[in-house]
């Protein structure tokens, strides 16, 4: 075999080293192809970590949220509860000082009339003992006017009398009447029984015998004469 030229020798070795040259070029590429996939997916299996990551953090902080909330819940159930049986005593507690109020709001007063009727029964005793009539009736009147003093000062209970008043239907009801010359307008003549104020408050009408004004049932005579006359006079026009 012949040897070969320098020539064909120094282009035997450039297209060996091209060729080297191609592969290495296309290993490179592959190699920058693979990395560039490996880097790709390594940034979206870090995009879903980080996905998952936050997901299962956000749970976490819902379900301790939760959790919170159903503590609380379970804490203002409690408050109810205690509210509900608190308001419940109240309102028993109340109901009975009502009915407390109502039973004994006349306490004082009874224990006022207690004294009195202590007085009543050493009257009583006393009269037994003594007969004397005119030593029990002055020792009524004075327990009476004791009684009257005590309920006026004491309750604003007070008494009044109407004898010679002229007559008010607002605090006065006439049981009876007499025709009176004496008198031009309705005066009580008698009491059959007294009124009653407890403090401004009327409580009970004097109960009272009225003097009618013989005047006043005259006019009213002739007028009711007149009328007649009248209608007596209308009727025969009619005719």
């Amino acid at each position: 075999m012949s040897k070969k030229s320098n020539r064909e020798m120094h282009g035997e070795r450039a297209g060996a080293g091209s060729a080297d040259n191609l592969k290495n070029a296309e290993f490179s590429e592959n190699k920058l192809k693979e990395g560039i996939g490996k880097e790709g997916n390594g940034k979206i299996r870090s995009r879903e970590d980080k996905e998952r990551n936050n997901k299962a953090a956000g749970l976490k902080l819902l379900q301790e949220r939760i959790k919170e909330l159903e503590e609380e819940n379970s804490a203002l159930k409690d408050q109810l509860l205690r509210k509900q049986a608190d308001f419940e005593n109240f309102r028993k507690r109340m109901s009975r000082e009502k009915e407390d109020s109502i039973r004994y709001a006349n306490s004082k007063l009874l224990l006022d009339l207690t004294g009195i009727i202590d007085d009543f029964e050493r009257a009583i005793q006393s009269a037994e003992v003594s007969k004397d009539f005119e030593a029990f009736l002055q020792g009524i009147s004075l327990i009476e006017k004791q009684m009257t003093a005590m309920l006026e000062n004491r309750w604003g209970l007070k008494r009044f009398s109407s004898q010679g008043e002229k007559f008010d239907p607002d605090k006065h009801e006439a049981i009876a009447s007499e025709e009176s010359e004496s008198y031009k307008d309705s005066v009580v003549l008698e009491d059959y029984q007294k009124g009653y104020y407890l403090h401004e408050r009327l409580l009970r009408p004097a109960r009272v015998k009225v003097a009618k004004p013989v005047a006043v049932l005259e006019k009213k005579g002739d007028e009711n004469l007149k009328q007649a006359e009248d209608n007596k006079e209308n009727k025969n026009e009619n005719d």
